[in-house]
């Protein structure tokens, strides 16, 4: 399959676009590098289906949200376009470029309990996974949408200074979104090494059903 792995500079995915590459053709598409792409701008991500043809899959690691004071105006804003409107309009744009039965996989994530500066993410999360559910029934071709939900990554964590253990590996992490990709799923089920598996994922597509679960963790 060719797949466009967005966001392929960073931490997350990297990993992706690593884990993929063993049996695909993945083109890396980031903000910076030969292929360019900012999810923060619509005009952006029309120009990369512009650009880029012939694709099987659409993976998005690149949205993120920071923690957000309840208050500030300016990020929510920001966020807002950035994590879930610019991952929506991808979408929106994607089915239009895909080859038929291809799939769309989205970043949402997760919060084990609240926190503070928490409520714009688990408002963006939750809007996202709940948009993955109920598009299923508009997507065309027998194309797949989903949606990988990492918390917080072991080496993030590290270079925070942090407790790694309190995360999951970034392979963890990347073995879902090629899952997700590849059709093999295994999301009916949580997983049994909680300590080392804290993410969700929401797969939805109209001959497949909807799938909700931790990620695929043997």
């Amino acid at each position: 399959m060719k797949i466009i792995v967005i966001g392929a500079s960073g931490t997350i995915g990297s990993a992706v676009a690593e884990a993929l590459e063993k049996n695909h053709e993945v083109v890396r598409a980031a903000r910076r590098g030969p292929v360019r792409v900012d999810m923060d701008n619509n005009a952006s991500i029309d120009a990369l289906f512009e650009t880029v043809r012939d694709v099987d899959a659409v993976v998005v690691t690149a949205a993120s949200g920071k923690l957000t004071p309840l208050d500030s105006d300016d990020d929510f804003t920001r966020g807002l376009q950035g994590k879930l409107l610019g991952q929506l309009h991808l979408v929106r744009r994607a089915i239009q470029h895909l080859r038929d039965g291809g799939s769309i996989t989205l970043t949402s994530g997760v919060f084990e309990r609240p926190m503070v500066g928490g409520s714009f993410g688990a408002l963006v999360n939750a809007g996202l996974e709940a948009f993955v559910a109920h598009a299923t029934i508009e997507m065309p071709r027998g194309l797949r949408l989903n949606a990988v939900g990492p918390g917080w990554v072991a080496e993030t964590l590290e270079s925070m200074g942090l407790d790694p253990a309190d995360g999951t590996p970034v392979g963890v992490v990347a073995r879902s979104y090629v899952e997700a990709v590849e059709g093999n799923a295994r999301w009916g089920r949580p997983c049994d090494r909680t300590r080392s598996c804290r993410c969700s994922a929401v797969s939805a597509s109209a001959t497949g059903g909807i799938y909700h679960g931790h990620c695929g963790q043997p």
